[in-house]
């Protein structure tokens, strides 16, 4: 799976584990110590859903959720709310914010993660799907494998990891800045230029004979995985 996941907490031990969890059942986490740094990272990284702590300085959990749901770009990102605070009343705000769900500290690692999950399935199935499938082309992530129609296509794990990225929003436009970050990482230091390397190369292991390209460039924008969208 490669869904991603913002993490809001300024507690950081409780923040660590939460980002070794997460990172263990293979999701790609951040960690955003106060609201304005959350704010600045849901706009730069677009994640699949939210762990938002209640409590934080400067700027609560509440407002913040609050602001999310105000936005159009924003607005369907889940949150699951954590608090300290376990009170009906307390519950019933949180979820009336906008909150999907509610977890109040204490709480189990394991039930924290089956409900990230279980939200995760209902919002993103494409990043939690075991097989993703774009016409004839299918990748197993179980497997590790990747065919087209009857035959087996080989791949180093760049082009792999580029392709899944690529099949996770089919008919999508993909800058090449958002193909490096979830491709390589933000953290990488490599340029645009290493996209289109690997794409020619991807290109060249999924196209045999007269197959179609599954691969459309869009100039001055990036790259659209699947056929283009039928005209009426």
């Amino acid at each position: 799976m490669t869904a991603k996941v913002l993490i809001v907490e300024d507690e950081g031990p409780l923040a660590e584990l939460l980002r070794y969890n997460l990172e263990s059942e293979g999701f790609r986490v951040w960690h955003a110590e106060t609201g304005e740094e959350a704010e600045l990272l849901v706009r730069e990284e677009r994640p699949d859903l939210v762990v938002l702590d209640w409590m934080l300085p400067q700027v609560s959990g509440i407002e913040i959720c609050r602001r999310l749901r105000a936005k159009p770009e924003t607005r369907a990102i889940p949150i699951v709310m954590l608090t300290a605070r376990g009170e009906e009343a307390d519950r019933i705000r949180g979820l009336s914010t906008g909150a999907d769900d509610y977890v109040v500290k204490p709480f189990s690692l394991p039930e924290l993660m089956a409900r990230v999950k279980a939200i995760l399935r209902r919002s993103s199935p494409d990043r939690l799907a075991d097989v993703l499938k774009v016409s004839d082309i299918e990748l197993d992530r179980s497997a590790h494998k990747v065919t087209r129609g009857l035959r087996d296509v080989r791949l180093g794990p760049t082009e792999y990891r580029l392709l899944e990225f690529l099949m996770e929003s089919p008919g999508r436009v993909l800058s090449r800045a958002q193909l490096l970050d979830g491709v390589w990482g933000r953290d990488a230091f490599v340029d645009e230029r290493t996209v289109d390397v690997h794409i020619g190369r991807l290109r060249k292991s999924l196209i045999r004979g007269k197959e179609k390209d599954p691969i459309r460039t869009v100039r001055g924008s990036g790259y659209v995985f699947g056929e283009p969208p039928s005209r009426l």
